[in-house]
């Protein structure tokens, strides 16, 4: 009986462990100075909020706002790292001067989310030689 005790003590912890860490969401604002696409649209450079709106199913859906406005909603996907971020960040690739989000990542933490190439995205990396990774700090809320 006692062994069935401390192994359903054990199974529980477990339980809570891992729906603490699946609650956890994601809340960064950073200042982004130029123009940039997410998805279909380009948003103008601002003081930027990021943050999930469905922590219960693992963050995936963002919302993207300026201020108090919504400006965009864009579902995610997992971004793994080895090491934990040395820094809460977002981070684009540059192609001249056009900037795509394309991850986001908390200081600390090894996953982070990423988006999808857009088709714009695609068709600008297949004509460009080269593209830079441009990282804009962030700051959590």
């Amino acid at each position: 009986m006692r062994r069935q005790i401390v192994s359903f003590v054990g199974v529980f912890g477990l339980l809570l462990v891992a729906a603490c860490a699946n609650a956890q969401s994601l809340y960064v604002k950073a200042n982004v100075p130029f123009n940039f696409v997410v998805d279909k649209d380009t948003l103008p450079a601002g003081n930027y909020s990021i943050r999930s709106i469905n922590s219960e199913t693992g963050g995936r859906t963002l919302v993207i706002q300026s201020g108090t406005k919504a400006m965009k909603l864009i579902n995610s996907d997992v971004a793994n790292s080895l090491k934990g971020a040395q820094t809460s960040h977002l981070l684009f690739h540059r192609y001249g001067d056009e900037y795509f989000l394309a991850q986001i990542w908390v200081q600390g933490e090894n996953v982070g989310r990423q988006f999808r190439m857009s088709r714009r995205e695609a068709e600008i990396a297949k004509n460009q030689q080269t593209s830079d990774d441009v990282i804009v700090l962030a700051a959590l809320r």
